[in-house]
């Protein structure tokens, strides 16, 4: 599918940009994969895909322990899309493959 593989993605939040990597992988309308940032990584959870629609969590614990929730739009090597952090809102990513 046009998802999988290693992405760099970019988000800007309330503490400014923060850049993550991201690796994916699709079967059928499922989308697994891993989460890093700052040397941190974990599993990505609920992941969909549909199209060029993707969609996943990942809970983090630094800054603070939250659940971020992604929606997006893959075009060829490019993402971009939504990150939403709870009651903060939701933010802007951008995302290129690796």
């Amino acid at each position: 599918m046009a998802v999988d593989g290693n992405w760099n993605i970019t988000m800007s939040t309330p503490m400014g940009e923060r850049k993550a990597t991201l690796s994916l992988t699709s079967a059928g309308g499922t989308l697994t994969g891993t989460q890093g940032a700052d040397g941190n990584s974990g599993e990505i959870f609920d992941g969909t895909v549909n199209g060029d629609d993707v969609a996943w969590k990942i809970s983090i614990t630094n800054p603070m322990p939250l659940t971020l929730a992604f929606t997006g739009k893959v075009s060829g090597d490019s993402m971009t899309g939504e990150m939403g952090i709870g009651p903060m809102g939701s933010f802007p990513f951008t995302g290129s493959r690796a």
